[in-house]
């Protein structure tokens, strides 16, 4: 293949540009936000977790703080009446006056067992409402780095995308006076080669695949024509020469 020298030089810019964008999409993937987002988001998703668990907790034992309650409400209700039966003088059997002497014991035997029931399940509700006022500060406070974090992500991501966006249309206008078929080979070879299509020969060594070309090769690269497009014969980038070549 053969082509102007010019055109030549004209694809390093391209492929300069190329390596610009492979960069800056590099950076793009690599920025340090993305793991701080990742880390952040497990973060938050184990302590929301730990949040609905708590909040489960405190509604079932606020559950059970009423029903006890109740419990103890329908106790003392009940040994209220039997006082008033037994101060009212309606009971003038001594056996039945006994025995409702004995309901009266028990009941406050009984108010006072459900009593404790009552304090026990008040203080699990507050250690769990403690709880959950913990968990639901940890996680806005998780939510706000995860927040800041986004954003700082997003404004970087902004300002490389803007970038890309004027490194590929100046790309455009450089590829557009690059000849089609010579195009064509680069961005075949481009694919093939790890995004590196053309190199520089620079000092005898290609700039491709770093390898210093022997004597041999040397002596063909002088003897070709200023338009013969060359290839590096260890990686078969095209390659280019300039003044620095070291002809």
């Amino acid at each position: 293949m053969n082509a102007a020298h010019a055109d030549q030089i004209r694809l390093l810019d391209v492929q300069a540009l190329d390596v610009r964008l492979s960069q800056l999409a590099h950076r793009r993937k690599s920025l340090p936000e993305h793991a701080e987002i990742d880390s952040l988001t497990s973060d938050l998703a184990q302590l929301r977790d730990l949040l609905v668990a708590s909040q489960t907790e405190e509604s079932d034992t606020a559950r059970e703080q009423t029903k006890a309650e109740q419990d103890v409400d329908q106790v003392r209700q009940r040994a209220a009446r039997d006082q008033q039966r037994l101060d009212s003088g309606a009971v003038t059997s001594p056996k039945d006056l006994e025995s409702l002497q004995r309901e009266i014991a028990s009941l406050a035997k009984r108010q006072g067992d459900l009593e404790d029931v009552v304090l026990e399940v008040m203080e699990r509700r507050e250690s769990a409402q403690e709880r959950v006022t913990e968990l639901s500060d940890r996680v806005s406070a998780v939510q706000a780095k995860a927040d800041d974090a986004i954003a700082r992500r997003d404004a970087a991501t902004k300002e490389l995308d803007e970038e890309a966006a004027t490194v590929t249309r100046e790309r455009e206008l450089v590829a557009g006076s690059v000849p089609a078929d010579l195009l064509k080979l680069y961005d075949k070879l481009r694919v093939q080669q790890g995004g590196v299509g053309a190199a520089r020969l620079y000092q005898r060594r290609c700039e491709g695949c770093r390898l210093e070309l022997n004597i041999t090769e040397v002596n063909d690269v002088k003897a070709a024509s200023p338009d013969t497009v060359l290839r590096c014969e260890n990686c078969r980038r095209i390659l280019v020469r300039t003044a620095e070549s070291g002809l």
